[in-house]
């Protein structure tokens, strides 16, 4: 039998043939999915992405693989999911810090927010909690600025480093209200609570789910929640607006970020998932139990939160000369 020779007008056919969508070939998601975490293992974000991400990985009907990626202050995690290829297979956690303030502080970002990342949610915040100690003579934000401004440089606060939101709230009172009080940053949040407890400083922010069982126990005393609203861990302590100083509202946030170009129809696929294993009921007695809140947001409104933060935090550390260096 002769060999089969197909004709130029055969072949310009197959060649006119439209290729076959890749979600037509194999619907998101069909593989599990890498989560990288840019923080160690065995903290806060681990349990928090560990809850969250077995069950929206039961949705979703794949495995989302948490994989760690820490160091640099979550630069080193972050950047791996910028560079990632954008098809819905790897995606991770995005924080106040990386996404909002390193961006202010050091010139060798490994990403650009805007250009390599794609926001999509939220799903956990942490609000802080101003606290000295518990016999400290100060009981209120107010008695706390009188003290500072009574005794210039003679009060010290405390925090987790330079850059931090705990470090730039109190710039924020220092540019509002003019107190001189001394930054002492400490390489973590055990360490500046021993030195509160100590004497060494006067007060810190610090973020509830950490600090909640100092305050139970009585060793600090909160004097006020950083949330626009009062949290429910803590319903006698005044929101900082209602301590008299409104404006400094500050969360640290647990989200999730994709690589940019991720296809849209794969965001709002994420987005619907992760909302709604926030809002179960069991969801949210997980995070009321670490001293977490869930904020409502949109996909649209969470990318306008860091475009707005990260004006912020620049306008801040521009005028106050905030360096790393």
């Amino acid at each position: 039998m002769p060999a089969f020779r197909p004709t130029r007008r055969a072949l310009a056919g197959l060649l006119a043939l439209p290729a076959l969508p890749a979600a037509a070939q194999a619907p998101w998601p069909n593989r599990p999915i890498r989560f990288v975490v840019p923080w160690p293992p065995g903290g806060l974000n681990d349990l928090i992405a560990r809850a969250f991400n077995d069950r929206v990985g039961a949705a979703l009907g794949q495995t989302i693989v948490n994989d760690f990626k820490p160091g640099a202050g979550g630069r080193i995690g972050v950047a791996e999911v910028a560079r990632a290829t954008p098809d819905g297979y790897v995606i991770g956690m995005g924080n106040l810090g990386p996404l909002t303030i390193f961006p202010n502080l050091y010139r060798d970002m490994p990403f650009d927010v805007a250009r390599d990342l794609a926001p999509v949610t939220m799903f956990a915040a942490s609000p802080l909690v101003l606290v000295t100690k518990g016999d400290f003579p100060a009981t209120s934000v107010a008695d706390l600025i009188a003290r500072a401004k009574a005794q210039p440089g003679r009060l010290n606060y405390g925090s987790v480093g330079i850059g931090t939101a705990q470090h730039l709230i109190f710039e924020m009172f220092r540019q509002r209200d003019g107190i001189d009080m001394v930054h002492v940053p400490y390489r973590g949040n055990t360490d500046s609570l021993v030195a509160l407890l100590g004497g060494d400083i006067q007060a810190m922010f610090e973020t509830l789910p950490t600090i909640l069982p100092a305050i139970r126990d009585g060793r600090v005393r909160a004097l006020a929640v950083t949330t626009p609203t009062r949290v429910p861990q803590l319903p006698e302590v005044p929101t900082l607006a209602e301590a008299g100083q409104p404006g400094i509202e500050v969360s640290t946030w647990y989200a999730v970020i994709a690589p940019a170009r991720t296809p849209d129809a794969v965001l709002d696929r994420l987005f619907a998932v992760y909302t709604q294993v926030a809002q179960a009921p069991e969801m949210q007695r997980f995070l009321a139990e670490q001293g977490l809140v869930y904020l409502p947001n949109t996909r649209a409104g969470f990318a306008e939160r860091i475009a707005a933060e990260t004006a912020r935090w620049a306008a801040l550390i521009r005028e106050r000369g905030i360096s790393v260096n």
